[in-house]
């Protein structure tokens, strides 16, 4: 029997429909990868913006690790222009292990301080998030927290850097302005009005002896300074007589006579702490605000009043002819319930902006990547750290923001007050 063998030949044109096919398969394929991408970006961008987490420390400045070029070559891919002429070395291996460890750990390997920095306040300074903006312009700075230089000499108490005098120039004794304490007015032939003595918070006025505290003044870095008060050739703006406590007196004065109850506490760690340690500034500012709290409990407000490291240049208005020392609110992420607290700030910084445009350089969110993280607020959904002008302003516009702060902060509480007596 004969075995019939049949072969039989595709024409050449199946096999052209099948790379045909083949390479559809793989434009569909990309489409939908990219797609996917897209969304899953788009998706990952909208929650990542709406949780406010812009300052997630993993991301800032992670991209400066990537291999030269990587970025322009990724563009040029799509966009001819951005090609490069020039030879590649090839991919960097360091660099991009450098990448991966800053990503992900948020831990910079070329800056050994980025180690340290969650545990020792000040050494990253540059992780400030913008929650709310003022109306200062589109040139928006964050606030700068330094630690104090060293004493000179290895002078703790900082008294080589004393000025003669302890008074500051134009200020009385008890670190009022005399002009604006007799209302802002010069007296004739240029001489000093007669200051109006306020009564002091620690020893209140008989109508004032019985008055419900509402407020808390205190100072985690009470020995903020600015060197025009200082005097000449001095370069540390810290002094443990002529400080950010006179500022927070003079708040506190202002909020007395507005009806408002107010403590102010002017501890100086640097002397009342053994051992005291400047990263430690909130660990001793929390004990002293939970004293307060166990001797009052009417206290809802607490205010952390600090002064910036920035110059004049960046923390001072000038409003209606007069120069104010600006304010940054700071409110601390590393607080479960941070956004009671932002609100809180925000409608502060409503009404200071309302009435003293510019005087506010807005509401800036730190986490412990940089700083504290946390700043006693969690004691409080009414517990604020306010900076208050930066070392080149002046003891005199520092208290015109006080008093500002003053006005807004008693309209906030009367209202609440309003408020909860007509729900009732």
């Amino acid at each position: 029997m004969k075995r019939i063998t049949v072969q039989w030949h595709a024409p050449r044109t199946s096999e052209a429909l099948r790379r045909l096919l083949v390479q559809w398969r793989t434009f569909v394929l990309l489409s939908v990868c990219t797609f996917v991408a897209f969304v899953a970006a788009g998706l990952a961008g909208m929650a990542f913006h709406s949780s406010s987490a812009a300052d997630w420390p993993a991301m800032n400045g992670a991209a400066a690790s990537l291999p030269d070029g990587v970025l322009g070559e990724m563009a040029g891919m799509e966009l001819p222009s951005f090609k490069s002429s020039e030879s590649r070395t090839g991919f960097d291996g360091r660099r991009a292990a450098s990448f991966l460890i800053r990503f992900i750990t948020g831990i910079n390997p070329h800056q050994p301080r980025s180690l340290l920095a969650s545990e020792m306040p000040g050494l990253e300074t540059s992780r400030a998030v913008l929650l709310r903006r003022g109306s200062v312009g589109e040139h928006v700075t964050g606030p700068e927290d330094h630690p104090p230089l060293p004493a000179p000499d290895g002078d703790e108490h900082d008294d080589a850097q004393k000025p003669e005098t302890s008074d500051p120039p134009g200020k009385q004794a008890d670190g009022t302005d005399p002009d604006e304490a007799a209302g802002g007015g010069a007296a004739p032939n240029g001489g000093q009005a007669a200051p109006e003595q306020p009564a002091s918070p620690e020893k209140p006025a008989a109508p004032t002896e019985t008055k419900r505290k509402v407020a808390l003044i205190y100072h985690s870095h009470n020995r903020e300074s600015w060197l025009p008060e200082l005097g000449d050739g001095v370069k540390n703006a810290e002094s443990d007589e002529i400080n950010i406590t006179l500022v927070g007196k003079r708040l506190a004065q202002r909020l007395e006579e507005a009806g408002i109850g107010a403590i102010h506490a002017d501890v100086d760690y640097v002397t009342a702490i053994e051992d005291y340690r400047w990263e430690l500034s909130y660990k001793y500012s929390k004990e002293t605000v939970l004293e307060a709290m166990a001797e009052h409990d009417s206290l809802m407000y607490l205010f952390d009043i600090h002064r910036d490291s920035q110059p004049r240049g960046y923390t001072t208005a000038t409003i209606n002819g007069k120069d104010y020392a600006q304010v940054y609110f700071i409110i601390g992420k590393g607080n479960p319930d941070w956004r009671k607290n932002e609100a809180f700030a925000a409608d502060i910084h409503r009404l200071l902006e309302e009435r003293y445009p510019g005087i506010s350089r807005g509401i800036w969110g730190k986490d412990s990547s940089s700083g504290n993280g946390e700043y006693n607020q969690s004691l409080s959904p009414n517990s604020l750290l306010i900076e208050i002008g930066g070392i080149e302003n002046t003891l005199e516009e520092c208290y015109r923001t006080a008093d500002a702060l003053a006005e807004v902060i008693a309209e906030l509480y009367r209202n609440a007050v309003e408020t909860n007596a007509g729900a009732e």
